[in-house]
């Protein structure tokens, strides 16, 4: 059985008929006989509505205070999605970043990932259960609570596949590849057939919304497979990064590693 870790973003999950939505999606590789572990972030402006009541409460909140509250959002999220499948009839699990293991460093607010052991990960999916992954979240040394940053359910998502050995993790987004530069600002912005890693690193680390400079450590580590894919039909460009450490263009019946979706289900 193929081993699939997805992730979905705030707009796929912004409202209870688009999580249901997401559920279904989910459903339809899960009845293909795949295991599904499926990374969300919180429901669409709900991080930014946390910070506001934060900042309302104190010009300065406490980071790791902060990093507690923000972390509900992702939590919102996972429950919903597995009440929905299990209305539908299907097993599922949602787990926090401490219930999956999933260990930091004690940066509150921009944590970064140490190790995840996938073992209760495992054994749900041996239950043959739908597992839901609260993202953007972590747990340091000393049981506290942490929270990786903007882009942060992109990187659990990255280093989920890489610790369960994934043959395929899908990244939703809003976005249809890498371009040269933003193409809502740039009309002129050309969408690359190639590109290398440290390229891309470089690229993150300028701030393109789509990319967080974080999580490319994360592959370049572990030699875990990275593509993006344009959209949700059956075909499109798709791109990855193999173990060359270059990302090329394919058609539909590319390899399966790692892709980045374009919109929501």
């Amino acid at each position: 059985m193929t081993l699939i870790v997805q992730k979905y973003g705030g707009t796929s999950v912004g409202s209870i008929e688009k999580i249901r939505n997401v559920a279904k999606r989910v459903l339809e590789d899960y009845k293909q006989g795949n295991r599904m572990v499926v990374v969300l972030s919180a429901m669409a402006g709900q991080t930014d509505g946390l910070i506001r009541l934060a900042r309302e409460m104190c010009d300065d909140p406490d980071p790791r205070e902060l990093d507690v509250l923000m972390a509900t959002g992702e939590q919102v999220s996972v429950a919903l999605f597995a009440m929905a499948l299990k209305s539908m009839g299907y097993d599922a699990r949602s787990l926090l970043g401490f219930q999956a293991a999933i260990r930091t460093d004690q940066l509150y607010g921009k944590a970064r990932i140490q190790e995840i052991d996938a073992t209760r990960i495992l054994k749900e999916l041996e239950k043959n259960r739908i597992v839901a992954v609260a993202g953007f979240q972590g747990l340091d040394e000393k049981g506290n609570i942490t929270t990786l940053g903007r882009g942060g359910s992109d990187t659990t998502a990255v280093a989920l596949a890489a610790a369960l050995n994934a043959d395929v993790c899908e990244i939703y987004t809003d976005v249809n590849g890498v371009y040269t530069t933003d193409p809502n600002i740039c009309p002129k912005a050309r969408k690359m057939d190639a590109i290398s890693y440290d390229e891309m690193l470089e690229l993150a680390s300028l701030g393109p919304k789509c990319l967080r400079s974080g999580r490319w450590n994360l592959p370049r580590s572990s030699m875990c497979p990275f593509m993006s894919d344009q959209h949700l039909h059956k075909k499109g460009v798709r791109w990855w990064w193999l173990k060359q450490k270059i990302w090329k263009k394919f058609w539909s019946q590319g390899l399966p590693t790692i892709r980045m979706k374009r919109g929501s289900p």
